[in-house]
């Protein structure tokens, strides 16, 4: 398990602090922690949603990545929007924490709404490598703990209507590095910029059946593109069960269940095609919170998809 440990931690390495690695967090529940990616997200309910997401990857490896999310997000007004994530992504010695706040305007088309949005914050990046036990004790990589907090800003687009969308997004414009350069010149990691870009259509199949198909393509700028496709069925509004294929990597399966007008929970299994032949899990939960944010909004009490 060790060397497994240290496999997976040189595997981080060579990839993750390399210049053209793709670092950000990853979802297999992407369609309900959409605000994290995209801003534009932010206030496109009719009431507040309060979201908490844990994901364990690569389930058997000691080390091997933990995401924890908490997202949320509400109208603040006809057509704008508020939303607040907070990531925190670990992986053996390396922790990252993202705290960000965006912001949306929405244009109220005839028969659909184009927003536009905002996201600002600041990573926390702590690298603990000074306790690791190493080949070479003199490597000036790992030489001391890293600490750095740097700004970053996003923008994105979102087009939606009640039974489809389409979206972009680049969470983070701004480039930082993450590892200062050693005496001789040599950097160890950088913040690359990437972009999401979503789409999804709901297609009524009966009176309690929907069809929820739904893809995520995400990449850094420098590096290949990863593709998500997803296939959900709803029923009756409560249950639903789905399969997604990450390319080259994963097949999933999700379930969830609304428990009540103001509650959902979600679990998702990713069992893995890649080199890395370990599972992965996924579980979250969403709490639907009716607000009156308008002075003559009394129907707001009722929450509406």
């Amino acid at each position: 398990m060790r060397k497994l440990y240290y496999l997976l931690l040189a595997g981080f390495l060579t990839t993750t602090f390399q210049s053209h690695a793709q670092q950000d967090p990853q979802y297999t529940q992407y369609m309900y922690n959409m605000n994290v990616v995209n801003p534009a997200y932010a206030g496109s309910k009719d009431h507040l949603d309060v979201g908490l997401l844990y994901r364990s990857q690569w389930n058997n490896i000691d080390g091997a990545p933990t995401t924890y999310t908490f997202n949320a997000h509400s109208p603040v007004g006809e057509n704008t929007g508020l939303g607040l994530s907070v990531i925190s992504d670990e992986i053996g010695p390396i922790k990252e924490t993202n705290v960000y706040a965006d912001f949306s305007y929405t244009l109220r088309l005839a028969k659909s709404n184009l927003a536009f949005g905002l996201k600002a914050g600041a990573t926390f990046h702590d690298a603990s490598l000074s306790n690791l036990d190493l080949i070479d004790e003199t490597d000036p990589a790992f030489a001391e703990n890293i600490t750095n907090t740097y700004p970053n800003v996003g923008a994105g687009l979102l087009y939606y209507s009640d039974n489809y969308y389409i979206g972009v997004s680049v969470p983070n414009f701004l480039d930082a590095a993450h590892l200062d350069a050693d005496p001789d010149g040599r950097e160890y990691g950088n913040e690359e910029q990437h972009y999401f870009a979503t789409a999804g259509y709901v297609f009524q199949l009966g009176d309690n059946v929907k069809l929820k198909p739904s893809v995520l393509v995400k990449s850094s700028f420098e590096s290949p593109a990863s593709f998500d496709g997803n296939l959900n069925a709803l029923f009756y509004d409560r249950f639903e069960i789905g399969a997604s294929y990450r390319y080259e990597d994963a097949v999933s399966g999700l379930i969830g269940v609304r428990a009540t007008d103001w509650v959902q929970f979600g679990f998702a299994y990713d069992n893995s095609i890649s080199d890395i032949d370990e599972p992965s899990y996924e579980a979250f939960v969403i709490f639907h919170i009716c607000l009156l944010y308008t002075s003559d909004a009394a129907d707001d009490l009722l929450c509406v998809d």
